[in-house]
């Protein structure tokens, strides 16, 4: 048993030094983008060509490190950054979003979903109420966790299994969720730039895997409670640590009457949204066609983020007085924004480097020589599919963000795929498969440090390898299933989301 935990110890402490020896990641994008540029040139110094199995013509690299490359460089920087697809998108859902938490609304609602629970369903619920999190962000990590932990501790059982189940569903099951979130239009934008490299005018909507990652949130939220029951808490066994239960976590009155007025408008947000799309003549409808998939709904779906968080949250701010005035409301979207600052910042370089990478035809003539190797592998969808998931899970241990990661993997594997007649929104799905497994047990997650933080509160003796051996059966576990629930919905070829097929022209 201590040669085993000595080898874990050793594999762990290797990770952990390959993670932190890497630069940041807009550090690395302005690194991939000077490759990118530098590549080129070497690419048009040995002309290497390709032939385009679509349209037969013969693609050539453009050499970016050039007089004229040096033009396109200084004369897009600026609309690089601002046409990026996923920058408007992420900040204004994240606005909306802004004002839903620091009214204090989504954590109201998370309390009530756990505090409320029958005491059978109570670790169901949490690991339920963490997947459901991910609609707003970080907020899961900062708050479900640790109740998590006070919850089971309240009810006579080990807090580190309730932070446990908690962190299992924010993050563990972070692509799932029976709402969209800030996620879907930041991977959606990057999968759209991506797809237009090999088809120009490519539209991937926001809701392109939600049919999808609606059912997963079910799938994930039992297989984290058979994993808690059966693995974590036997192994656990009973608390005898020093930290005390705490006596109640119900809500306030004024959290109460904050629900009541949030509810009233959200009821009035939905009754708008539902006028506008079940009528055959709905003002949200296609006013052309009368179809709802290519329609103002579809399209203004992020618009739809933002109002339903906003009204949600004003309504709550108002209700419990949390917001005094608008002042209130608008510090909550600053406050928001502040956060993003780092991720603006990781935008620019991203932005650059799929520009070049499109611009300069290197994404294009690596799909055609990737699609010409994959199809002389002789692998199927289904083995396919899933080497990609395992992929994209293994490289979350050492790249943490889940959109820096897909900036990088989505201008090479989508174009790649999508020559062999996989669509965009497939190769999305399994890339939100594999990439949210390994969260849990990834210490280059940014939340992964805080979690450590939370587990020592009740356990002194604790560590990196303590979180990570609680939650690697979450990580199996949840690779089995959810792999299991794709191939099945590959195999009764279900569409992953509206308007949102599995092939191209098949």
């Amino acid at each position: 048993m201590a040669e085993k935990k000595n080898i874990l110890n050793r594999l762990l402490g290797l990770i952990e030094r390959v993670g932190n020896a890497l630069p940041h990641p807009a550090t690395l994008f302005a690194i991939f983008a000077g490759l990118v540029v530098v590549v080129s040139g070497i690419a048009s110094m040995f002309d290497l060509a390709v032939v385009h199995p679509g349209t037969g013509e013969t693609v050539h690299p453009v050499n970016l490190l050039s007089a004229d490359g040096l033009h396109r460089i200084v004369t897009k920087m600026v609309t690089n950054f601002t046409g990026f697809a996923p920058l408007g998108t992420v900040l204004v859902a994240m606005l909306g979003i802004g004002i839903a938490e620091s009214s204090g609304l989504i954590g109201t609602v998370l309390r009530l979903l756990v505090i409320s629970a029958p005491r059978k369903l109570l670790t169901f619920v949490l690991v339920f109420s963490g997947v459901l999190s991910n609609t707003a962000s970080e907020v899961g990590y900062v708050l479900l966790v640790p109740l998590g932990a006070i919850i089971f501790l309240a009810v006579g059982r080990h807090p580190i299994a309730g932070m446990a189940a908690a962190f299992a569903g924010v993050s563990g099951g972070y692509s799932a969720n029976l709402l969209l979130g800030t996620i879907d239009p930041l991977l959606a934008g990057l999968s759209q730039e991506a797809a237009s490299i090999i088809m120009p005018g490519y539209k991937v909507n926001a809701a392109a895997n939600y049919y999808f990652m609606f059912v997963s949130t079910f799938f994930i939220a039992t297989a984290g409670t058979w994993v808690t029951e059966r693995i974590v808490i036997p192994r656990l066994g009973q608390y005898k640590g020093d930290v005390k239960p705490q006596t109640s976590t119900s809500l306030t009155k004024e959290e109460k009457r904050g629900l009541r007025f949030a509810i009233v408008g959200a009821s009035l947000f939905a009754a708008f949204l539902l006028g506008g799309v079940i009528p055959e003549t709905g003002y949200l409808r296609n006013p052309k066609t009368w179809e709802i998939l290519h329609s103002p709904f579809m399209d203004g779906i992020v618009a739809f983020i933002f109002l339903g968080a906003a009204i949600g949250g004003v309504a709550y701010g108002i209700g419990a007085r949390t917001y005094k005035s608008d002042s209130d409301v608008m510090k909550g979207m600053g406050k928001a924004m502040e956060a993003m600052g780092v991720y603006i910042v990781l935008v620019f370089f991203a932005s650059q480097f799929v520009a070049f990478f499109r611009e300069t035809n290197l994404g294009l003539i690596v799909a055609i020589e990737g699609a010409a190797f994959l199809k002389n592998s002789g692998l199927g969808d289904i083995p396919l599919l899933l080497a990609f998931i395992l992929l994209s899970a293994t490289i979350n241990m050492f790249i943490g963000s889940a959109s820096a990661k897909w900036a990088v993997m989505a201008p090479v594997f989508i174009p790649m795929l999508m020559l062999l007649g996989y669509s965009p929104e497939l190769v999305q799905g399994a890339y939100r498969v594999g990439d949210s497994v390994t969260n849990i047990i990834s210490p280059m997650m940014s939340y992964f440090a805080l979690i450590v933080a939370f587990v020592e509160k009740y356990d002194k003796n604790s560590g990196i390898g303590t979180v990570i051996s609680t939650m690697l059966p979450y990580s199996v576990v949840f690779l089995i299933i959810w792999s299991i629930l794709f191939i099945g919905w590959i195999l009764l070829d279900l569409p992953l989301g509206p308007d949102a097929p599995l092939y191209l022209n098949r």
